[in-house]
């Protein structure tokens, strides 16, 4: 689909739905886990650090614990040893820690199917409940991320304001039945060829095909 204008925002929608399936067909989640509850953890843990970085420190991590009843029995400072390659280390061993002891003492030590009661655990916030809503659970949920927060700025989706309005008007242009696979897509189409050094929103395929006629680097605001 080669256009000599720039696309229309439902014209835009439809091609990237196309060209991510082509590209994406298959959509595994980056984070290595077993279950919900490693699940959650590792999206805790990837805030402000690479997945490779937390696929990297996790295997130590399930070893010594990888329920919240064994992880209740670390000590935050065990817990810290392992994760400190993360980014924001102390606060997330001390989130963990807590997070786990709320689930065992409130939960029977399953995580909850449930986005306020997710929303509500210490280092939790709405991206990280969203991500477990929907890659543990199947609900369907678009987490915005610093990819996608870029992207649908370069593709016209969104003005970019904040990720709470990207994640709107994402949720509004896209069905919800592709939202769970779509997040993902967007995140590897963006690590692989249009990430914030190697695209300015002129150089990928899905920028000059949204929008052939832009000349100039398309300004971005940050998440």
């Amino acid at each position: 689909m080669l256009a000599t204008h720039n696309l229309l925002k439902a014209e835009r929608v439809a091609y990237i739905l196309q060209r991510l399936e082509e590209l994406y067909p298959e959509t595994p989640v980056p984070l290595d886990h077993r279950d919900p509850y490693t699940l959650l953890i590792a999206v805790l843990l990837s805030a402000q650090c690479t997945d490779e970085r937390v696929n990297q420190v996790t295997p130590a991590l399930w070893q010594l614990a990888h329920t919240p009843q064994a992880m209740t029995q670390l000590s935050v400072e065990t817990i810290y040893e392992v994760i400190r390659p993360c980014g924001l280390a102390p606060q997330k061993a001390k989130a963990i820690s807590k997070l786990s002891q709320i689930l065992v003492s409130e939960y029977h030590g399953k995580v909850p199917e449930n986005m306020a009661a997710l929303e509500s655990f210490p280092g939790v916030g709405h991206k990280t409940a969203s991500v477990v809503m929907s890659q543990a659970f199947g609900h369907p949920a678009f987490p915005v991320d610093t990819h996608i927060h870029r992207l649908a700025q370069r593709w016209g989706l969104t003005n970019g304001k904040n990720v709470t309005q990207t994640e709107k008007d994402l949720k509004r242009l896209f069905p919800k039945e592709k939202w769970n696979k779509l997040h993902l897509q967007i995140i590897f189409y963006g690590r692989e060829y249009c990430s914030a050094r190697s695209c300015d929103g002129t150089r990928c395929e899905i920028c000059k095909t949204c929008y052939p006629k832009r000349k100039t680097p398309k300004k971005t605001q940050k998440a």
